[in-house]
């Protein structure tokens, strides 16, 4: 069992949305390993990071996306920070994995002012900046499709991506 379409991509990618309307497009489940791992931990996000702190919490991710790449045939969502492990990375080999690619403006307008973003609390524009300088290069890596999210509408980007897979 393989998901059909793993999304990665940082904050205000569009990859719940996107992925929401993709499923339902192919006509399979969708799932996101950040409602994994709330399920898992009892309790949301950003209370773990409060409770836990953050290497708590990329425990729990990397379990719950090795868990899903293994048993989870839909289209998949990963956390945005999800990438940053080499494991994850390397369970990523061979599933065809979707980087949802967004800049700067258009990722600030989507997420806003981080609420419920526990990395985003302070700063929100300059740490998705750094984010999003970070992790490209491991989102690209990673990926068997690239869509360019910007200024784009959620049915436009599933339409195009129903029609690669």
């Amino acid at each position: 069992m393989s998901p059909r379409a793993v999304l990665v991509g940082p904050p205000g990618a569009g990859k719940t949305t996107v992925g929401t309307l993709l499923a339902a497009a192919l006509g399979v489940p969708f799932r996101d390993v950040d409602a994994d791992i709330e399920t898992t931990a009892g309790k949301p996000i950003p209370e773990i990071f409060i409770d836990f702190g953050e290497d708590h919490f990329r425990a729990l991710e990397r379990a719950a996306v090795a868990a899903a790449l293994s048993s989870f045939d839909g289209v998949l969502a990963l956390g945005g920070g999800a990438i940053l492990a080499a494991e994850t990375r390397e369970l990523l080999t061979g599933h065809t994995v979707v980087y949802l690619s967004v800049e700067l403006s258009d990722a600030v307008s989507r997420v806003g002012l981080g609420a419920g973003r526990p990395l985003l609390a302070l700063n929100p524009r300059a740490t998705l900046k750094f984010l999003l300088d970070q992790r490209r290069p491991l989102y690209e890596q990673a990926a068997t499709v690239t869509v360019v999210t910007d200024g784009r509408t959620p049915e436009d980007i599933v339409a195009e991506l129903a029609g690669k897979l």
